[in-house]
């Protein structure tokens, strides 16, 4: 299994830049408001990733794409984008350390969505993982 098709390698690597980011984010939101340092965070996106794209010339004519591919990339990209909103709100008046786990609930929604929209069928050892990260989403939330 090479690393470049191994979807485990970019999921960990995605993780690994996650973390980064959530600690990056905490320190750079000091003296900011958080909806000020989301818009800097994704102009940085917009334009190392238009150079990455260019760069490796994956560049390809976005108006040939189906209506289909608009509808549901624009339905991410808002989703993304309150995604961070909230992420960094939470992140300026929370500790990181229990900000980013919370926001990992995510991958229990995501399990559920699949299911109900996409017809995925986790094996009950992927449900018992799923579940307890639930758990600690759910221990995390507590007070004490």
């Amino acid at each position: 299994m090479t690393t470049a098709g191994n979807w485990f390698f970019w999921a960990a690597m995605s993780a690994f830049f996650a973390a980064l980011t959530a600690i990056f984010a905490k320190i750079g939101l000091q003296g900011v408001d958080s909806d000020f340092a989301t818009l800097i965070r994704t102009a940085v996106i917009i334009v190392v990733l238009t150079a990455f794209v260019v760069a490796t010339g994956k560049w390809s004519n976005p108006w040939a794409l189906q209506n289909k591919t608009w509808l549901f990339l624009t339905l991410s990209g808002l989703a993304t984008g309150a995604s961070w909103v909230c992420y960094f709100r939470a992140l300026k008046i929370g500790d990181a350390s229990k900000v980013a786990p919370v926001d990992k609930f995510s991958l229990v929604l995501v399990a559920i969505f699949a299911f109900v929209f996409l017809g995925e069928r986790p094996g009950a050892r992927e449900w018992l993982g799923i579940l307890m990260v639930g758990a600690g989403v759910v221990v995390l939330g507590l007070k004490k």
